[in-house]
């Protein structure tokens, strides 16, 4: 009888230990879930604006313990073999839950989620305290010529665009597929490579000009012209990902009124992003 009492007892403090955990990951998980929605708008931090940001993905190796001393970060990252460019951790000490670590992050730390340039993120988490490292991977290389993996963005958006989708709180029919133009495709590349070449991400580019205006410039005479932009994700599959998981990328890409596209990308190593895409939609 005891030793069945025992048994009792050891399964209650197994399963007590495993509502524990379930409880600590389901709140790493809302939390990234927070930034990635806070991400997913415009927003106003330090004075600046930034852009729709596409979401971070959930890298395990990223989840580096809370509640001990890691030393230093980048010897971290090796000891995790997760190869970066960049790294940076956020932590904090006193939020009781994933809303006001949340809130936490907003207040002092929004410069850090809303840097373009971080594809990855881990979540940690030890009582009250919170271990947040965002980081952008080394690219591993493989793509072909711009025009190459232009051409896969088309056939993968064309592909989402045969599916009904909900983007955000705004539903869409499955659409017609885009065709490719040349004319979108080198205003795409154009822009890539200034993103590229001189460190930014913006619909704008050094000299004002918008979507519409480069693509005019470059011949394109479109009744209607949309843009979406990326930067981090080295293969096209990331970058698809990414856009159908922002609901104003994803909106560009389901719009039924857009009949063609061109899409590039291109690379910088100096750059902080390394890799910046860019797809043109338009109506002529």
């Amino acid at each position: 009888m005891h030793v069945l009492s025992s048994v009792i007892r050891l399964a209650a403090l197994s399963l007590g230990v495993m509502c524990a955990a379930t409880a600590v990951a389901s709140d790493a998980t809302q939390l990234i879930d927070s930034i990635n929605s806070y991400r997913s708008q415009a927003q106003r931090c330090a004075g600046q604006a930034s852009l729709e940001l596409p979401p971070l993905a959930a890298e395990p190796r990223l989840v580096l313990p809370a509640s001990s001393n890691i030393g230093d970060l980048q010897q971290a990252m090796a000891r995790a073999a997760y190869p970066m460019v960049n790294v940076q951790m956020i932590s904090l000490k006193g939020p009781n839950d994933p809303q006001a670590a949340m809130k936490a992050i907003q207040e002092s730390f929004c410069q850090v989620v809303l840097d373009p340039q971080f594809v990855d993120i881990g979540v940690s988490r030890a009582g009250r305290e919170w271990r947040i490292v965002l980081a952008r991977p080394l690219l591993t290389g493989g793509l072909g010529d711009w025009q190459a993996e232009g051409q896969k963005l088309l056939t993968m958006i064309n592909s989402a665009r045969q599916q009904p989708r909900q983007c955000g709180a705004q539903a869409f029919v499955a659409t017609t597929p885009l065709a490719w133009n040349p004319t979108l495709a080198t205003a795409a590349e154009t822009h890539t490579r200034t993103m590229a070449n001189n460190n930014f991400l913006d619909h704008k580019d050094r000299d004002g000009r918008t979507p519409g205006d480069r693509a005019e410039l470059a011949g394109y005479s479109g009744q209607q012209i949309g843009e979406n932009i990326a930067a981090g994700q080295d293969t096209p599959r990331k970058v698809i990902d990414g856009w159908l998981a922002s609901p104003g990328h994803c909106a560009n890409l389901m719009n039924p009124q857009f009949r063609e596209l061109g899409a590039a990308y291109a690379v910088d190593p100096k750059s902080d992003a390394g890799i910046y895409w860019t797809a043109m939609f338009g109506t002529q």
